[in-house]
């Protein structure tokens, strides 16, 4: 088990990482203002699933692998960058008028939830933080190196969902008087697109 010094000076340097705005910032706000709080909870539960993904990976030596192996992590990214793009150019097409005012709540919640994992897993920072950052943490004098990353990964999905909940929860306070505006509904969707298209480039380029 990681000493009670590290996991203190991890969980600073993580929460100085989560509370500058990135591309996950960026994908709740716009959920939240867009669909209101519950949906944009919804999209952070997404990331937060997401993240206990690259902390399991982590522990599991499967990052070790992916970059030992360029090819398969090639195809991973394009793969995953090719989804982003739909998703991107979705949000990005004119409305359709004659599409139903309603839709079932149930689905968009988990269509929101499925594309908070994907832009939590593709996302460049949160990649290079489990990759790159998080392991110089590790002590080899404080017990098993897995066990290590997943005390501090947890930690830092404790962090990621208290800071993201946070945003979600003011921008979604914001979003009838925000969603009265045609012209604010047409900007929030229009950057909702291009944090899926950013990510998508990115993931490309990584």
């Amino acid at each position: 088990m990681p000493s009670g010094t590290t996991v203190l000076s991890f969980c600073l340097a993580a929460l100085v990482v989560l509370v500058v705005p990135g591309p996950s910032v960026a994908y709740v706000v716009a959920c939240s203002l867009r669909h209101g709080r519950a949906a944009g909870l919804a999209s952070v539960l997404g990331l937060e699933l997401g993240a206990l993904v690259h902390v399991v990976a982590a522990a599991a030596g499967l990052g070790a692998v992916l970059a030992s192996s360029p090819d398969l992590f090639r195809l991973i990214r394009y793969v995953g960058a090719a989804y982003l793009l739909v998703m991107g150019v979705r949000e990005l097409r004119p409305p359709n008028d004659s599409a139903p005012k309603h839709r079932a709540v149930p689905r968009s919640r988990l269509r929101m939830i499925r594309d908070g994992i994907l832009v939590d897993l593709l996302n460049p920072k949160t990649v290079l933080f489990f990759l790159a950052f998080l392991p110089q943490f590790v002590r080899p004098a404080e017990g098993s190196g897995p066990t290590q990353i997943l005390v501090l990964g947890a930690c830092f999905v404790l962090l990621a969902v208290a800071c993201d909940a946070t945003y979600a929860t003011i921008a979604g306070t914001l979003a009838p008087r925000i969603n009265q505006s045609p012209q604010a509904r047409r900007r929030i969707k229009q950057t909702t697109g291009g944090v899926y298209l950013t990510l998508a480039g990115l993931a490309v380029l990584t």
